[in-house]
């Protein structure tokens, strides 16, 4: 894929940068934007323009007197657009240190002279990894076709009002901001819109806000040298250690501009963190909205953080063979220690975010981290811990409060408190149900304030092969801590996103279901009902 590929390196100079002398996250997606589009105009051999950018994670900030490293391929062509695949690399000449910055996807269509017609060239592909990529592309193009559908309402009138973090600003596209046809820069574009959403940031936060990510847009029209953008930048939400700014554009020629008829040509969402003089990162003040338009941008920014993470992920890959054979008896003592201790480490993890909490005392929240999403579901029990502990330990219940699966039957004792179990699941549009084989161990508190302990985690037995009946699914970490609360207990449910429960994750975090609340509620029912048939143990 060499024939596609573009490799640029900037020196950060201070111009380049803000007060603090970190890289201007406008400037780095100019940067970004300019060698994507050499790459999809080495390929296409015609001129291309930017038709929309995935999803942005910024995971360093660059300095002054660093180099960025930037490399842009084409992964994949369809008829008249491409996908183009950007990787940035932040190298120190002094330490010859190198960290990532961000990988980028964005895609170009290709634009003839004349409007003739375009049918791109396939992307030749000559390794493995080659082949992966353009696999993926497809996938990320479906992504982006269900966004477009999911997000329309909330892609409609961004609708401004006299809140104080209200910000506009105009520019006027003078020719070095467009390229030889004229059509302004993508790029250009994101960093004007990056400016306005900052200074709206810093409004509620009162510091210099650092932008976090970029929120998948698409362009809706174009804009042209002697343009007037009009920037129109509100905040919507605040999400304890990050803010989402809303963006809209619009475009004025001349005669519209005195007519008053403006094209809206983008509408972005974007996320920032705020660091204090400690380094630390800065909590958020909670936005309250009372007039209908704020009420509706602040739902819309807790549908778009759902869907946000349920786009992350939902390419999520694990490599193959990463469970475990439980019959190797070395492995036994350390598989059983480890599933108690990743779920004790995974709850007590700093960074979880609330994202729904229903009257029925139900809250969920997610964690993200560079390469796994964590749900955790808290729920309010009517019953004591020892009975909650009881019940919810004994996973053969599971089928009655966990409707998509189907059956769930012990396969080997190890000892009192670790059992293992197959649990197979219903089938789903077709496709073939999963099954899971997993190890449940169950501990109680050692000592007052504990907490009871479920630890679920994935595990192989030669005895118990894959059958090509089911689709074998890995679970590499779960489970339940209970806390005693009176005479009620407090439930925490904690499980680590795999490929084999993304759909069902994804579904819901889009707002296409609520699955995890009407589980949980199922849950709690359940106990309840159950519980006066036992007894304290």
């Amino acid at each position: 894929m060499a024939g596609t590929q573009v490799h640029m390196c900037q020196t950060i100079f201070p111009s380049h940068a803000n007060h603090l002398g970190e890289l201007s996250a406008g400037q780095l997606l100019i940067w970004i934007d300019t060698t994507a589009c050499l790459a999809a105009e080495k390929h296409a051999g015609i001129s291309c323009v930017t038709a929309s950018v995935d999803d942005i994670q910024f995971a360093e900030t660059a300095r002054v007197g660093q180099i960025i490293s930037i490399n842009a391929k084409v992964n994949r062509a369809f008829t008249t657009s491409m996908e183009v695949g950007v990787k940035v690399m932040l190298q120190d000449s002094l330490t010859n240190f190198q960290k990532l910055i961000c990988v980028a996807f964005s895609t170009y269509v290709a634009r003839p002279v004349c409007n003739g017609k375009v049918d791109l060239k396939p992307v030749k592909l000559l390794t493995a990894q080659d082949f992966l990529k353009h696999t993926l592309a497809a996938e990320r193009r479906k992504i982006r076709l269900d966004h477009e559908h999911v997000c329309k309402n909330l892609m409609e009138e961004c609708g401004m009002n006299d809140d104080f973090t209200h910000v506009q600003n105009i520019e006027l596209v003078l020719p070095p901001h467009a390229n030889h046809q004229g059509n302004t820069f993508g790029g250009q574009i994101m960093a004007w819109m990056e400016t306005v959403a900052a200074i709206s940031a810093s409004r509620l936060c009162k510091l210099h806000p650092t932008l976090k990510s970029v929120d998948m847009f698409k362009f809706r029209g174009p804009s042209t040298v002697g343009d007037r953008l009009v920037f129109s930048a509100i905040v919507n939400n605040t999400f304890n250690k990050s803010i989402e700014v809303g963006v809209r554009v619009e475009a004025f020629n001349c005669e519209e501009w005195a007519n008053g008829q403006a094209r809206h040509i983008n509408s972005a969402f974007l996320i920032f963190n705020a660091v204090n003089k400690h380094g630390e990162l800065l909590t958020f003040p909670r936005v309250r909205y009372t007039t209908k338009d704020g009420l509706r941008r602040y739902h819309g920014a807790i549908a778009r953080k759902k869907i946000r993470l349920a786009r992350k992920y939902v390419l999520l890959k694990k490599e193959d063979n990463c469970t475990p054979d439980f019959l190797d008896r070395g492995n036994q003592a350390y598989i059983i220690k480890s599933n108690v201790t990743a779920l004790t480490v995974l709850t007590a993890k700093p960074g979880w975010e609330i994202i729904t909490s229903t009257l029925d005392h139900i809250k969920t929240f997610t964690l993200e981290e560079t390469d796994a999403l964590s749900i955790k579901v808290e729920m309010q029990v009517r019953i004591p811990s020892t009975l909650a502990f009881s019940l919810l330990s004994d996973f053969t219940h599971l089928v009655h409060w966990a409707k998509h699966y189907s059956t769930c039957e012990v396969i080997q004792i190890v000892t009192e408190d670790d059992k293992i179990y197959h649990i197979t699941s219903l089938p789903d549009n077709g496709n073939k149900p999963n099954d899971f084989l997993i190890l449940v161990s169950q501990r109680k508190p050692y000592q007052t304030g504990e907490p009871y302990i479920i630890a679920v985690r994935s595990v192989a037995l030669r005895s118990v092969p894959p059958s090509e009946n089911y689709c074998r699914c890995e679970i590499p970490c779960a489970g339940f801590l209970i806390y005693p609360d009176e005479n009620a207990s407090f439930v925490s449910y904690c499980i680590q996103s795999s490929p084999g429960i993304m759909p069902c994750v994804a579904a819901n975090l889009a707002g296409v279901s609520k699955s995890i609340e009407d589980t949980a509620s199922v849950c709690i029912q359940f106990l309840e009902l159950n519980s006066s048939a036992m007894n304290c143990i």
